[in-house]
Order: structure tokens, then C-alpha cells, then sequence
């Protein structure tokens, strides 16, 4: 016997996490509360977004003239001058082995922290919700549905009642 599997799609869900959509950054922001809560949100949204990993992979390939020159695989007469200066090497790799690793790194963990809090607050409220709804379907406790189905029973018993009275007829009406 042979099991077939679909492939997952998750197209709608991938397209949401890679792309920079300033709806669902506000969205997350509101969420938080504080100057570095929000900074943080930002940030981590930011980077988290397939523009960013471009603009990372552009900061990256900077460099990659001035490497190749040096280590002899193509003459340096392959490049524009400004590409192989020494001066570019070394803002690239104080962007890439400074600010990002020391001061992006530690932003994006608090943004997470913050992210993750705010995620276990909305399940906490959807938790708290649904006890409440369960609560209220339950046919045992007073409140519940014991209280609406009682309510029907007597309805219904009205409604019986009025069905067994003769109806009143008018003077001129002929007796049904």
C-alpha cells in the first residue's frame, strides 16, 4: 500500500514572512508598549524581510572584487578602481562584523522577546476566551445552556397553552 502526500503549500504564508509590509509592522508595534519595544519590533520586522537579506547580500558582494584581486584569480584591471580600494573593504567589514553582529544582533533578540510576549499575551486572551465560551455552552452551570433551554421549555409550555384555548370570535365571524 502506498501513502500519497500533497505537498504543503505555503506560498500565502511565505509571502507574509518575507516581504516588508508596513501594515503588519504598525500592526506589531501596537502591540507593545515603549520607546525600545517598538525600536526593537521595527527592527527585528526589518531585517526579517527579503529586502534586507538583498541589501545584505549587496553589502556582501561589495567586497568580493577586492578578494578575488587578492587572492591573484583576476587582474585588478577587471574592476573599477573604487571597488578593489582598501578603504571600501574595510567599511564592509565594519558594517558586516560590527554594527551587524554586535548591535544588529542584540536588537533582534530583544524584538523577538517582545514578539514572543506579545504572542503569549493573544493566546492567553483566545485561551481565556474560549474557557468563557465553553463555560457558557456547558448544560450543567447555572448561566449556561441549562438556563436558555429552560427558557425554551417554559416558551414552549405557553405556547402550549395558548394552542388549547378555544380562540375568541367576534361578533359577525363565523366559529373555526
Amino acid at each position: 500500500m502506498t501513502v500519497q502526500t500533497k505537498n504543503v503549500r505555503t506560498h500565502h504564508h511565505l509571502a507574509a514572512a518575507v516581504r516588508f509590509d508596513p501594515a503588519e509592522i504598525k500592526r506589531a508595534m501596537s502591540e507593545v508598549e515603549g520607546f525600545n519595544a517598538r525600536v526593537a519590533v521595527l527592527v527585528t520586522h526589518g531585517v526579517g524581510s527579503m529586502a534586507c537579506a538583498w541589501i545584505f547580500c549587496l553589502i556582501a558582494l561589495t567586497s568580493l572584487p577586492a578578494i578575488l584581486v587578492t587572492a591573484n584569480v583576476l587582474p585588478a584591471s577587471t574592476f573599477p578602481h573604487f571597488l578593489i580600494a582598501p578603504g571600501l573593504i574595510l567599511i564592509v567589514a565594519w558594517i558586516a562584523q560590527t554594527f551587524i553582529q554586535l548591535v544588529l544582533l542584540s536588537i533582534i533578540l530583544v524584538g523577538q522577546s517582545v514578539q514572543s510576549l506579545a504572542s503569549d499575551a493573544r493566546s492567553e486572551r483566545t485561551f481565556t476566551d474560549t474557557e468563557k465560551l465553553l463555560d457558557a455552552m456547558d448544560v450543567t452551570t447555572a448561566g449556561g445552556l441549562k438556563v436558555i433551554a429552560d427558557q425554551i421549555d417554559t416558551l414552549g409550555a405557553s405556547l402550549a397553552e395558548l394552542h388549547d384555548k378555544p380562540a375568541k370570535t367576534y361578533p359577525g365571524e363565523p366559529n373555526k
